[in-house]
């Protein structure tokens, strides 16, 4: 592919492929990884975007400098540690890929919560240690238990998947209506706090989650709590969850990140430590990790991954919008059923569907001869996933290209309800046809399935 005189500078490592496919695609790689802030806001006037990941802070004094820049890509979730206002009204794109390390999060998370509650920590060392204690290391199981999610967006909802297996309560608050699905049921704040048996944030440090969780909003829960936090630090006030882990009144807590990060997210603090740190590296109950719930040598690729795929999409909309990504064919039928457990056993009994706790996968080919799924499942029927249509049913179809496709029917008036997700088996979005029909939109990866 020929140049596009778009220059693009990379201030952070990532994976190989995020250079490999943007030169590919046309665009003029170049990197500095050593220079101050300084030095890069005296040449950054040269550039039209920028690739970054958390190295330093993008602020106005560096946007007023950037005078060619048409994007700024951080290869990560949030997007914080940019001036996001300045940023838009000076025309500046931003993009952010919290698709890629959701999964990652949502394992990470899992792992911290059943580690906290079956003491395994303190049991290995025990046994390192010479000992064999049994009864002072007896735990705590999952099962029957309400977990509550604060913040139900992609690392929430990749959270709430991995629960599905386990038998519990989910609950979610969100400030957005209607984000609940078949793996968690959206709740006020309130009714999270007066249930839950397990708290797990997943929510942006924004000026209204700025110590969000401080001695006020602890002492709201109605019953002892585990605390799990993979999202950002500085939405916890660190010494009134120590008075919490004191009390009792939280049971454990699994800290991925902490509030005496620095913004750069790259190291923690410098000087004397903080009295509720010190606490934090001598308690038991409280297991603690660098900042790394979404670094797996996975994520690596699939951050890379979905930058490239926006970035390509901002510049090139027109050329992925054709009429041809549109329907390909029914990737599924979901129903509302009183026992939709009940339902399944049904099928699989007396018509011989090949079932499992989802339902039933039917495979076929494509024209090309590619291996294609299609889903059949029954829902609860409380379940808030078909909201806000009231019906019955949904409809799910398969497409070729999501983002192009939702583009068009956006222009074409359709309803969009929510925005795009992804999971390691496509991409998922959802619109309303005129009679009030949620249809849900595939864009599939079936091998995920196989």
């Amino acid at each position: 592919m020929s140049k596009l005189n778009i220059k693009i500078l990379h201030l952070d490592s990532n994976h190989p492929l995020l250079w490999e496919q943007l030169e590919a695609l046309g665009f003029e790689n170049y990197q500095d990884f050593t220079s101050s802030k300084e030095e890069v806001e005296a040449k950054i006037h040269e550039y039209q975007g920028i690739v970054i990941r958390s190295r330093f802070k993008i602020d106005k004094t560096f946007l007023d400098k950037a005078t060619n820049l048409k994007f700024i890509a951080r290869v990560g979730a949030g997007l914080e540690s940019i001036d996001g206002d300045y940023a838009n009204s000076k025309n500046i794109h931003l993009i952010a890929a919290p698709e890629g390390n959701r999964n990652a999060v949502g394992e990470h998370a899992l792992g911290m919560l059943l580690s906290l509650m079956n003491k395994l920590t303190q049991a290995n060392q025990s046994v390192k240690s010479g000992n064999w204690i049994r009864e002072g290391h007896r735990g705590y199981e999952l099962e029957g238990k309400s977990v509550g999610i604060i913040g139900y967006g992609n690392m929430g909802k990749s959270f709430a998947k991995k629960l599905s297996g386990f038998d519990v309560d989910v609950l979610c608050y969100d400030i957005l209506p209607d984000v609940g699905d078949q793996n968690a049921k959206q709740v006020s704040l309130e009714e999270l706090q007066q249930k839950a048996d397990v708290l797990s944030l997943h929510i942006p440090w924004t000026p209204e989650t700025d110590k969000m969780i401080d001695e006020q909003f602890i002492n709201a829960f109605a019953k002892p709590f585990w605390f799990i936090n993979t999202a950002r630090g500085k939405s916890v006030v660190t010494v009134d969850l120590v008075k919490a882990l004191h009390s009792g009144k939280i049971l454990g807590a699994g800290l991925d990140v902490l509030e005496y990060e620095k913004l750069s997210f790259e190291k923690l603090f410098e000087g004397e430590k903080p009295e509720a740190f010190t606490y934090l590296l001598e308690a038991e109950n409280v297991l603690l990790s660098p900042h790394i719930a979404g670094w797996t040598f996975e994520s690596h690729q699939k951050l890379a991954q979905v930058i490239v795929d926006k970035i390509k999409h901002f510049y090139f909309p027109k050329e992925e919008s054709t009429e041809q990504n549109r329907v390909t064919g029914i990737g599924g039928f979901f129903f509302k059923a009183n026992d939709s457990k009940k339902l399944v056993e049904w099928y699989g009994k007396h018509l011989g569907l090949k079932t499992d706790q989802y339902g039933s996968t039917f495979w076929w080919k494509d024209n090309n001869g590619n291996d294609c799924s299609t889903q059949w499942s029954p829902f609860s029927e409380n379940t808030t996933y078909f909201s806000p249509s009231e019906k019955q049913f949904m409809q799910n179809f398969r497409v070729e290209n999501l983002e192009a496709l939702l583009e068009n029917l956006k222009q074409e008036g359709v309803t969009i309800v929510g925005e795009i997700e992804t999971y390691e088996y496509g991409k998922f979005g959802w619109i309303l046809d005129p009679e009030g029909n949620k249809i849900e939109l595939w864009e599939p990866i079936d091998k995920a399935f196989q």
